[in-house]
Order: C-alpha cells, then structure tokens, then sequence
C-alpha cells in the first residue's frame, strides 16, 4: 500500500457535508482526494484536489472514477455497488467493502442480518406487496419503512390502525412493530484491516418530529454503565460480523424496560458523531480515515460535554441561504459553528451544524438550546 501522507489517491462517492468534513481531516495528512458527485454545486466541489462531476448510480461513471485512486470509500451508501464490486476485483481497495454496502442499502436484508445473527431488534416482517401488508402479523401500530432509499427521515410511514394502509407504500418494504422507546441512543465503532476495533461513547439523541431526524445529540450519554457497556458490546458484535474496515454508525433504541434494540447501520461517517470533532480526543472523521488507511485507531475519549446542533432549513424558505444569528451564537464560550457550504436552503435541508462545550453539562444544554432558537437559516 502506498504511503498514506503523501502518494495515495483517495477517491469519495459522494461530495455532500460528510465528505467536506472528511477531506478537512484528510489534509492533515496530506492525502490526495478525488470526488465523485452528480451536484456541480456540492459542499465538497472547493475543497478537493480533483471534483468530477457524474451519477454515483452509473456503472461506467463509478468504475471509471475508481480506476483512478487506490482506496476507494463513501459518504452515501447509494453508489453502484456492481462497480464497486468490479473494482475489488481487479484490486482497488474499497471500504467499507462492497458487500457491506450492499446489504445496507437493503432494510430488508439488514434486519435478517440483525435475525440472522442474533442482534437485537424490532420484531419485523418483509413485505412486497399491499396485499402482504393488508395481511401482516405484526398488530397496529406499525412503521413502514421503504427497502431501498430512504434516508433522513424519508421512506417512513407511521400505520397506526387499519385506515392508515391506503396511504402506505406499495413498493416493497418492511413493517416493525412500534417501539414505544425511552430514547434514541447511538454509538459509532471503528474497525481496521488488522481487526482492532474501537467504540465512542454512547451519544443520546432528539429527533425532529415533522422532519425525523436527529436534531439535538448529547455526548457523553449519562445512562447507566451497564447500559453502555452493552450498546458498546453491540456495536462490536456488529463490527466484528461484518468484518468491517472503516467507521459504522449503530442507531439504537432504549425501551421503557430497559432494553436496547438496534434501528439501523451506517457505514460512514454519520450525523450522531460530528461533535466528536470539538468533543473527543479523535474525531469521528479522524478515525474512518485510520481505519481504511489500516493504521492505529484513535482515542475515543470524551474531552468535555458536547451538544451537537443540526442547523436545518427553516420551515417556508426556500433560496439563497442566510444564516440570521449567527453572530448572537458566536458571541458564547465553548460554541462552534459549522457550515456546510450549500448555496442554498429549503424548509428542513441540512445546512450545518454546531457544537458546543463546557464542563457544566446543564450549561452546555443551556447554550444549545439557545443556539436553537437563535440560529435560523432563512432565505
């Protein structure tokens, strides 16, 4: 393998936020970065050595791009995994591997690879038509989730008795019993090619009811130990069967008796760790590149309490971006805002997001509540 400081060409499928944040970290270790995005405007496009501008669905356009680097990753898992898989083959290094994104981009498959491996989770049945889902097992109320390409929020229908089922999805899909949840937990693990294997801390989570997505994340969770320990053994029971190489977002949830139940993976960088960039010792940015680099994975600690604010879109605009309080936010101690680049907004598009710090925990909550109601991206 080449020398990663210096002679690698990294290639990115995907030149949203989470690869600017990614190519930030990158340039600290001199790393040549090449993306791929079909958004001529993406966050990434100022930041990279070489910015191409193509589908990440296209067969030729994702082989072609990947012949040109030696290591090969993502930050969104809706690539053409054919090429992907092609690229292996004739020896590209790509992580995570192709047959991990694969099963990810598949809801169906990944919870029978929960089943299948006896990970905690939702009761759920696979469903591919209206009239299986007319016929399911699993009692009102239930959530429907799309198979294939939801994100954000996106591809999930709430059915909370039978007059519910004429406004569900018709494609296939998959239906889990409603988890009548305490809270929204998640932890982000890395794994090398040697096999080392590291967690951060449990983070906990808000999500925004109208747009359902994490809005508000606490680090470090203050849940009992034994609850920790065993989302962080989880996690690394996950790692550990996917043989992963590179970082794994495990979204969980807690219910009222205590139990941990897994939601849904990631094989990226993801949105429950960008405090790790203020809050921890290594960030979550830091620690994929070490783990596809195969080098010595970081020091997770927490360094103080971090909140983590999403700046989204505010509801009714739609335009050119302005960020209206951005300087009464700026003005506090211990708060770090980032921007992501985009051009423009539109109601609940993630725009940013900020971080705050301080050794009071109830302080730190405090100023990310203000910062909440201050900071509004408007048009």
């Amino acid at each position: 393998m080449k020398a990663f400081y210096g002679d690698l060409k990294l290639g990115i499928l995907g030149g949203g936020q989470l690869g600017r944040m990614l190519i930030q970290q990158a340039i600290n270790y001199n790393v040549t970065v090449k993306v791929l995005d079909p958004d001529r405007e993406a966050p990434c496009r100022k930041l990279c050595d070489e910015f191409i501008v193509g589908s990440l669905g296209d067969y030729e356009t994702v082989y072609n791009f990947g012949k040109k680097v030696d290591l090969l990753t993502i930050e969104i898992e809706k690539v053409n995994v054919d090429a992907l898989e092609q690229l292996e083959k004739e020896g590209v290094m790509v992580y995570p591997q192709p047959r991990i994104i694969r099963l990810i981009q598949d809801k169906g498959l990944q919870k029978q690879f929960f089943k299948e491996n006896d990970i905690p989770t939702a009761p759920f049945q696979v469903i591919s038509s209206p009239k299986q889902l007319k016929e399911s097992h699993i009692s009102f109320p239930y959530i429907q989730k799309l198979r294939r390409d939801g994100y954000d929020g996106k591809g999930v229908y709430k059915v909370i008795d039978e007059s519910y089922l004429a406004g569900a999805f018709t494609e296939p899909s998959l239906i889990e019993k409603w988890i009548d949840f305490e809270k929204e937990i998640g932890i982000i693990v890395a794994r090398n090619e040697s096999g080392e294997i590291k967690t951060f801390p449990l983070v906990e989570m808000e999500f925004n009811p109208q747009a359902n997505l994490v809005e508000f994340l606490i680090s470090p969770s203050t849940l009992p130990f034994e609850i920790q320990q065993d989302a962080a053994q989880i996690a690394v029971k996950i790692a550990e069967d996917l043989k992963i190489v590179g970082l794994l977002a495990v979204e969980m949830f807690l219910d009222k008796h205590g139990k941990i139940l897994v939601n849904e993976l990631a094989p990226r960088p993801h949105n429950s760790g960008h405090q790790s960039i203020e809050g921890n010792v290594v960030s979550q940015f830091e620690q994929h590149l070490r783990a596809i680099f195969n080098q010595p994975l970081g020091d997770t600690a927490c360094l103080n309490n971090a909140i983590m604010v999403n700046v989204l879109g505010e509801a009714g605009y739609e335009g050119p971006a302005v960020y209206e309080g951005i300087e009464k936010v700026l003005k506090c101690p211990g708060v770090y805002v980032h921007l992501y680049g985009k051009a423009l907004t539109k109601p609940f598009r993630k725009m940013g997001h900020v971080t705050i710090v301080d050794a009071d925990r109830e302080k730190a909550i405090e100023k990310a509540r203000f910062v909440q109601e201050t900071l509004k991206v408007i048009a």
